[in-house]
This record gives C-alpha cells, structure tokens and sequence, in this order.
C-alpha cells in the first residue's frame, strides 16, 4: 500500500486512494525540511492501516529526496516515535 502513495507537488501533500476515498499528508517546505502540518484519513478507511501506509510512503520519499522532516502534525510525529528506521529524518 505504502508504495501506492504519490506526491502532489501542487497540494502540497502525499496522497493514498483507497476505496474511492483520498488520505492525504499535508505539508509545507522550509529550505530542506519538509513540515508535516496534518493528515486526513477519510472515516471510511479509518483502522485500516492507511494513514501509517501513508506516512510510510510520504517518508520514504522525503528520504530518497535527502530532505529532513518536522512533524508537526501529532500523527506523522508518533509513527516516527513507533519506528526507529526514520528518526534519522528528524531535523
């Protein structure tokens, strides 16, 4: 699912379509930090696992672009706390 998560430059966000249904990771670009400011998962997709397949995909992303990452959003902030694999991404 992670590797299904697109990046809309334009939005300004990740997005993952599921059942017809968008989450999205919105951000912002500060020079090579990429800020998290919040994430919507649709109530239809909610305990599914989608919103961390999202921040998996956005993550990795941000990684292959060598850009770090402030997450201001209390989502995207407690994956990073769950997973040690990307605290490095951490500005």
């Amino acid at each position: 699912m992670a590797d299904e998560v697109r990046h809309n430059e334009a939005e300004s966000r990740y997005e993952l379509e599921m059942e017809g249904e968008t989450a999205f990771a919105a951000y912002r670009r500060e020079g090579e930090v990429v800020v998290f400011d919040h994430t919507v998962v649709p109530e239809a997709l909610e305990g599914k696992g989608v919103g961390s397949a999202l921040v998996k995909g956005a993550l990795a992303d941000v990684r292959k672009q060598g850009l770090k990452v402030q997450p201001d959003c209390s989502f995207v902030r407690h994956y990073i706390e769950r997973h040690e694999d990307v605290q490095d991404l951490l500005a």
